[in-house]
């Protein structure tokens, strides 16, 4: 918690030079106590990686927040104090995290990086909620995607700011339904709800779009747990098939790539994760113009706002392997804000009445927190992975020199999708 002090120290005395706090804010803010956020997520493990990018890109948006002074109340402004919970990517570890936090004063859970953990959480705060309205919780969602926790089992205390499997999927289908070239196709995933829900819906997606593609392989392997993806390399290449869909993502997803460029497999990525994390790296130039991969926002999203966006994040981050920077999480901490402060409090339910229905807008990007399933409805991009420098690739990602050129931007009115919520409310 010690680098946590200094960064909230000097996220204030910072906001003061430029003039964005008044001192009266600041004393109050400090005065008041900070609203604490806890982060449960996997930072130590096979997925640590993925935590700290989480981390990064949350406590530059918290940062933000505090700048400006922090969450202003009817008692005065409050700071923003984010809190690592380390899961260690087990599920009991997260719920031991929960009871953690929520001991230490955390009324705001962060978590994502596993729809299976979110699945865990999301049961123990309902049950939470429902035992002991004095410690009510929210839990804020920014990329478990598992289309069931804002389907059969969303929650009036769960809002998820990432787009589901399936929305990812149909903007991946945008890309695959045009590409006529590609006759057969392989499916592999990771074995457990998100990536079964992603190869359940690649199936479903490519018999209405594209049945004259051929599915010549499809399986799940262990989450985190394979160290040589060789074998499942040398089939995919084996089977003929012409591209691969995945949402692999963490090292499953860079083992899986690299094991590919190694047995000199050719075809095409179809990917939820392919643009970070070390993967374009792990593929390099057998990558360009094959790997495909859909997110809320890419760097190289045309716009000066985009790019101030990107460039202030590299300024706080300068190192090239830590830019692996999420729009959505930086939205996701403005909506917080924002609904804290039109609640006139940080009280669970009422901050989750204000979240609902909620619009938010950051860097000419944009979305709406969709009151009927909590589900965030934004735009979505489709990049391919090029060499940094060439048309549409001013940026890289991670000091690869590779960078992904933007082939599909999708309005968030074609992104929406339909759900089978049924919203219990307190």
């Amino acid at each position: 918690m010690e680098y946590l002090r200094r960064s909230l120290l000097k996220t204030v005395a910072l906001a003061l030079s430029a003039g964005l706090a008044p001192l009266s804010q600041a004393q109050s803010a400090s005065a008041a106590g900070p609203i604490k956020l806890a982060l449960i997520e996997g930072l130590s493990g096979p997925f640590a990686n993925a935590g700290e990018a989480v981390y990064r890109n949350i406590l530059w948006a918290v940062e933000r927040v505090n700048a400006r002074g922090g969450v202003k109340l009817a008692g005065g402004t409050r700071l923003l104090q984010l809190e690592r919970y380390d899961s260690k990517g087990q599920n009991e570890e997260a719920l031991s995290a929960l009871r953690s936090a929520i001991d230490d004063g955390a009324r705001v859970v962060l978590q994502g990086n596993s729809s299976a953990t979110a699945a865990v959480l999301l049961d123990a705060i309902q049950k939470n909620n429902d035992r002991d309205p004095a410690r009510r919780v929210l839990f804020l969602n920014y990329s478990a995607v598992d289309p069931a926790l804002t389907n059969e089992r969303c929650s009036f205390w769960h809002f998820r700011f990432d787009a589901h499997a399936d929305m990812r999927m149909a903007a991946l289908m945008e890309v695959i339904r045009e590409d006529r070239a590609v006759k057969s196709l392989y499916l592999i995933g990771q074995d457990y709800s998100f990536g079964q829900a992603v190869l359940k819906e690649a199936r479903r997606q490519l018999a209405e779009q594209r049945p004259d593609v051929h599915i010549v392989g499809d399986e799940l392997h262990p989450l985190g747990r394979v160290k040589d993806f060789a074998p499942y390399a040398v089939k995919i290449k084996a089977s003929g098939a012409q591209a691969v869909i995945t949402g692999n993502w963490g090292n499953d997803l860079t083992l899986l790539i690299k094991a590919a460029r190694e047995v000199g497999y050719e075809g095409r990525f179809f990917t939820y994760y392919g643009n970070a994390l070390g993967a374009p790296a792990a593929i390099g130039d057998a990558g360009l113009g094959r790997v495909v991969a859909v997110a809320d926002w890419l760097p190289n999203v045309p716009g000066a706002q985009s790019e101030a966006f990107y460039q202030s994040f590299r300024q706080r981050f300068p190192k090239p392997a830590d830019d692996y920077v999420h729009m959505r999480m930086q939205l996701m901490v403005e909506a917080l804000a924002q609904a804290i402060e039109k609640a006139g409090s940080t009280e669970a339910a009422a901050v989750a009445g204000k979240l609902e229905g909620s619009t938010v807008s950051l860097s000419g990007q944009s979305g709406t927190m969709r009151a009927s399933d909590h589900q965030f409805q934004q735009g979505l991009t489709v990049g391919v992975m090029e060499k940094l420098g060439s048309p549409g690739v001013r940026f890289d990602v991670e000091g690869s020199g590779y960078g992904f050129k933007v082939i599909r931007q999708i309005p968030a009115s074609k992104a929406e999708m339909a759900t089978s919520c049924r919203m219990v409310r307190p």
